[in-house]
C-alpha cells in the first residue's frame, strides 16, 4: 500500500498526451461534432414540445433518447475541448469519479430507453387495438422515471464502491475517466467493486436485451401476416429502431473488447477509438436517423425550420 496514490492528486489522461501533436485538428472536430449533436437534439426536442400532434409515447421516447445524448456527449466533450485548447492532460480524482458516474449512467439509461422503445413498438404493432390504453403518455413517463431511478441507483453503488478503493497508479490510458479504468488503477485485484460492476452490467444487459429482442421478434412475426401497406410501415419503424440500437450495441461491443484485451498492449489511439465510439456515435446517429426516417417528426421539423426562415426574412425586411 506504500505505492498507493493519494486520492487528492491529479490523474494523467494518456489519451490527451497522444492527441497533443494534432490537438488543433482534434479540437476543431470535437467542437463541430458537439455543436452538431446539441443543435440537432435541441431542434427535435423543441419540435416535439411545441407540436401537440407529436405528444405521443413514441415521440416522447425519441425526445428522451436525444436528451440523454446531450447528457452523454456533455460528459466529456466540453472538458476535452478545454483540455485540448489549454494543453491540460490531467484531471482531479473528484472530477474523474464524477465523469465516470455520468458516462456509465448515460450508457445504462440509453440501454433502458431503447428497451422501452422496443416494448412500445411491440404494443403498437402486436396489440394495435389496445395500444392507446396499454401505452399512454403517463405510463411512458413513469417508465422513463423508473428506468432513470434504477439506472442511477445501480451506477451510484458501483461508483461508490470504486471511490473507496486505494490507487496504485495515476495514469489512465484514455481521454476520459470510466469506472473500469479506475478499478484497473486500484491496488485491490479482484475487488468488490469489480465483481459488482461485472454482475450488475451483465444482468442489466441480459434483461434489457432480452426484452428488446423479444419485442423485435414478435414485431417481425406480425409483419409476415399483415397487409403489404401495414407491413411496410411496421418494417420501416422496425428498421429505424434497429439502426439506432445497432449503433449503440456496436459501441458497447467495442468497450467490451477493450477491457477483454486488457492484458494485451494496445496503442493508445486504439483505446481512444474504442472509447469514443459509444459516446459519440449514438447521440449523433440518434438525431440523424430519427430526424430523417420518422416521417411525422421530419415533416414537423421542416415546417418549423421553414417558419423560422420566413420570420427571419420578414425581420430583415423590417430592418
Amino acid at each position: 500500500m506504500e505505492n498507493s496514490v493519494n486520492v487528492s492528486t491529479r490523474l494523467v489522461l494518456l489519451g490527451l498526451v497522444e492527441m497533443e501533436e494534432l490537438k488543433h485538428l482534434y479540437c476543431a472536430l470535437s467542437i463541430i461534432t458537439y455543436l452538431f449533436i446539441i443543435l440537432l437534439s435541441i431542434i427535435i426536442i423543441f419540435v416535439v414540445l411545441m407540436e401537440p400532434s407529436l405528444h405521443e409515447p413514441m415521440y416522447i421516447l425519441i425526445s428522451n433518447l436525444v436528451l440523454n445524448g446531450i447528457f452523454g456527449s456533455s460528459t466529456f466533450f466540453p472538458k476535452l475541448i478545454v483540455d485540448l485548447i489549454t494543453s491540460s492532460k490531467t484531471i482531479s480524482y473528484g472530477s474523474c469519479i464524477t465523469q465516470a458516474l455520468c458516462i456509465t449512467l448515460f450508457a445504462f439509461f440509453e440501454m433502458s430507453t431503447f428497451t422501452i422503445m422496443a416494448y412500445d413498438r411491440y404494443l403498437a404493432v402486436c396489440h394495435p387495438l389496445h395500444y392507446v390504453t396499454l401505452m399512454t403518455n403517463k405510463k411512458v413517463i413513469k417508465l422513463i422515471i423508473g428506468s432513470c431511478v434504477t439506472s442511477f441507483t445501480v451506477v451510484l453503488i458501483a461508483i461508490l464502491l470504486t471511490w473507496r478503493l486505494p490507487l496504485c497508479g495515476n495514469k489512465i490510458t484514455n481521454i476520459v475517466c470510466d469506472n473500469i479504468s479506475l478499478i484497473i488503477l486500484s491496488c485491490s485485484g479482484s475487488s468488490l467493486s469489480n465483481i459488482y460492476s461485472a454482475i450488475a452490467s451483465a444482468i442489466y444487459l441480459i434483461v434489457t436485451n432480452s426484452v428488446t429482442v423479444f419485442s423485435y421478434l414478435r414485431i417481425l412475426g406480425v409483419c409476415m401476416k399483415i397487409s403489404k401497406d401495414s407491413r411496410q410501415k411496421a418494417v420501416h419503424t422496425l428498421v429505424t429502431h434497429l439502426l439506432n440500437f445497432s449503433v449503440f450495441l456496436l459501441g458497447v461491443f467495442f468497450v467490451i473488447i477493450k477491457y477483454r484485451l486488457g492484458s494485451i498492449t494496445l496503442p493508445i489511439t486504439v483505446h481512444i477509438l474504442l472509447t469514443i465510439t459509444p459516446l459519440v456515435f449514438p447521440p449523433l446517429f440518434n438525431t440523424l436517423i430519427y430526424g430523417i426516417r420518422t416521417h411525422g417528426l421530419k415533416r414537423k421539423v421542416i415546417q418549423h425550420l421553414w417558419k423560422i426562415k420566413v420570420k427571419s426574412k420578414w425581420i430583415k425586411q423590417q430592418l
